[in-house]
């Protein structure tokens, strides 16, 4: 196993950590507002930050393109938020509302939403349209996860 430190995005204030892997799983905070580095919830990103998270970020980002007027969104967000608690922190979870951030629902060609999409290392590897529930959420993830 790699000792080099993790770089992790705080979803508060969106400041880039340097994290030891051994210490992921103790609870870490953000080194500038000392707020949890994960809480299990997903942090719910503007355009800025969806690249900051997604570009920075060395554990897989997990985002759900929502919009507030969607019925089947509204549906899985506590689904997603338990897929949340069960996958951080070795998966950051993300919400990204389409109608606030429409230049990347169209740069990333979102076509319909409720859809997750994975991004590991800065790259989309996956992408799943429609509603889920919260253990196929984390099961679709671990599926699509990259081997070490």
């Amino acid at each position: 196993m790699t000792t080099e430190p993790l770089h992790i995005v705080c979803p508060h204030c969106h400041t880039t950590n340097r994290l030891a892997r051994d210490a992921l799983s103790q609870s870490p905070d953000c080194g500038k507002c000392h707020r949890a580095l994960f809480d299990g919830h997903p942090a719910a990103l503007d355009e800025a930050a969806f690249e900051k998270h997604v570009g920075r970020s060395q554990v897989p980002v997990l985002v759900d393109f929502w919009a507030p007027w969607c019925g089947p969104c509204r549906a899985m967000a506590p689904q997603f938020e338990a897929a949340a608690r069960e996958l951080e922190p070795h998966v950051r979870l993300v919400k990204v509302n389409t109608e606030e951030a429409q230049a990347l629902g169209a740069r990333l060609q979102i076509r319909s939403i409720p859809t997750l999409a994975l991004f590991v290392n800065g790259r989309e590897v996956a992408r799943q349209p429609g509603a889920m529930g919260a253990a196929d959420i984390a099961r679709w993830v671990r599926a699509n996860l990259p081997r070490p």
